[in-house]
């Protein structure tokens, strides 16, 4: 017990010469360390007789608990003064700006394809795909384009093997291909998204490879007007709610009667600019109710059954969404062209 106090008294002028961090820890080092002097008093407890081990042991652990305290409470004094020390020494300016880190933006195609699925999806229809390298088959046959039809020249088609594997034109296989597992029993509701080729100049309007969405809807006692009525619904979710639709007459091997799909121009609202080329419209997409021969070679009774038919180019309805016109920019990494999508995204 006379060694305990003589090391208690010890520490205690010990601890007033401690004036800096590394000193406290070579203090710890000193009591606390292998060797340490209060470390040692436990290796001598086997020396202490039975009767007087609690009283010593009681004895070491106070002292040990004392030094503790000190060096908790000195330790944290000096890290603080040093934290002080070095923030006064390295300042930090927060009125400084931030380093700024470019970073990408989503691909505007799929940006723009996703925010159609959902549309779509919450009308109860099923987003599908297909091969890109197609038959001839479900490209043009089970469309009622039958060889030798003008309509195969005028989609330059990329041929493959002979005339019967090539590149798909036109993501309507996609169509034939669901209504021929529907076996003529079942209701279908599907839009295709997925790229089709065709031999075309690359240029500002044209690409040999291009994003296309098409729809399919076959029911009972399905109508034009339903088709309209499907159609105005995307229409004013990409485009807002002012925008208005109209059907012009035209023609589709695929659909009869077939319609061109205008838009009242979201720019100039029907004043006439040189988006719409001022007429106040602008074409956006091509659809008409399902030709009877495409139902009946797809197994559907054109008697029972009806439906209507959709197609738009994504690079198109993005061009004019986002005002862009040059589709060759869809396809450029440039940065500054992905942040200016989003700019205009969030107008």
């Amino acid at each position: 017990m006379k060694e305990i106090e003589e090391i208690r008294e010890l520490l205690e002028k010990d601890k007033a010469g401690i004036t800096s961090l590394q000193q406290l820890n070579d203090l710890k080092i000193k009591y606390l360390g292998k060797k340490g002097l209060i470390t040692e008093l436990n290796s001598k407890i086997k020396e202490i007789p039975n009767e007087e081990k609690r009283e010593f042991g009681q004895g070491v652990n106070e002292l040990r608990s004392v030094f503790n305290e000190f060096y908790d409470e000195k330790k944290k004094q000096y890290e603080r003064e040093l934290l002080n020390e070095k923030l006064q020494k390295e300042a930090i300016d927060v009125s400084l700006p931030a380093t700024s880190i470019p970073i990408g933006s989503p691909n505007i195609l799929e940006k723009l394809i996703e925010e159609v699925e959902e549309v779509f999806m919450s009308m109860g229809y099923d987003v599908v795909d297909g091969p890109e390298v197609e038959e001839d088959k479900y490209n043009f046959e089970m469309l009622n384009i039958p060889k030798g039809h003008p309509a195969r020249d005028a989609q330059d088609t990329f041929y493959i093997e002979g005339e019967e594997l090539l590149l798909r034109s036109q993501t309507s296989p996609v169509q034939v291909r669901t209504m021929l597992k529907g076996e003529g029993k079942v209701p279908i509701r599907v839009i295709c998204p997925g790229k089709t080729y065709r031999r075309d100049d690359d240029d500002a309007t044209h690409s040999h490879q291009f994003m296309q969405i098409e729809g399919l809807l076959v029911d009972k006692n399905i109508s034009l007007s339903d088709l309209k009525g499907t159609i105005d619904v995307i229409v004013k979710k990409l485009f807002g709610e002012t925008i208005e639709t109209r059907f012009r007459p035209s023609y589709y091997q695929f659909t009869e009667p077939s319609v061109e799909v205008d838009i009242s121009c979201f720019n100039c609202h029907g004043k006439g600019c040189n988006i719409c080329k001022n007429t106040g419209w602008i074409t956006i997409a091509g659809a008409g109710v399902v030709h009877p021969n495409v139902l009946r070679m797809s197994g559907y009774d054109p008697k029972e059954w009806s439906g209507f038919a959709f197609g738009f180019g994504a690079e198109r309805m993005a061009m004019l969404k986002y005002d862009i016109n040059d589709i060759r920019t869809f396809y450029n990494a440039d940065l500054r062209e992905c942040r200016e999508f989003d700019r205009k995204e969030a107008e």
